[in-house]
């Protein structure tokens, strides 16, 4: 919604209520795409799931200025920052959750979770440009992918340990269409 908001695309949302307890999609949200995962879009006519996939479809046809020239240096790294935000970031995000769900039969893990995180934090603290973007020197695709993962950072407490990615969420917080995007989002 954020990106949308960016490129001043109109778009309509469909809020969905997960099981409270499992966190599971309701049978509505797996009636449109049997994973009954979000984000889904719905963009002429097709449904498209995945994250980076719908933002590389939505910079393709509403915000190309937001990706990199193919034949760009910079191209690359945007590629590799797409596919780092949810096939590695996410991993020990998402491992730090369900284990922590384990209670104290989870404790032989948080060690190695805790280095990946820092790991992972760390690496997208070191990459971000002197303009406090990933790739280009204004918004680009590669941020609104990894603004997740900073936020889930920021969420644990690691602003001190990783100020240049607090410095990236809190700009990211002030963005008027970041703001639009989350008002959006609450009703």
């Amino acid at each position: 919604m954020w990106l949308l908001e960016e490129a001043g695309t109109e778009y309509t949302v469909k809020h969905y209520k997960r099981d409270a307890k499992t966190n599971l999609a309701p049978p509505e949200l797996t009636a449109i795409h049997p994973l009954g995962k979000s984000p889904m879009i719905e963009m002429d006519g097709r449904l498209i799931t995945e994250s980076a996939a719908i933002v590389e479809v939505i910079c393709a046809k509403h915000a190309p200025h937001m990706v990199p020239a193919r034949d760009d240096p910079a191209y690359i790294q945007h590629l590799e920052l797409m596919h780092f935000a949810e096939g590695s970031a996410m991993a020990p995000i998402l491992l730090n959750l369900y284990v922590g769900r384990l209670g104290e039969a989870g404790a032989p893990l948080h060690p190695r979770i805790n280095e990946q995180l820092n790991s992972h934090f760390g690496y997208m603290n070191d990459v971000l440009r002197p303009s406090g973007h990933f790739v280009l020197d204004d918004l680009s695709a590669a941020d609104i992918m990894l603004s997740f993962p900073a936020e889930i950072a920021m969420m644990q407490g690691r602003a001190k340990d990783f100020p240049r990615l607090a410095d990236f969420v809190e700009r990211i917080h002030a963005r008027p269409a970041y703001q639009r995007a989350t008002a959006q989002g609450a009703d």
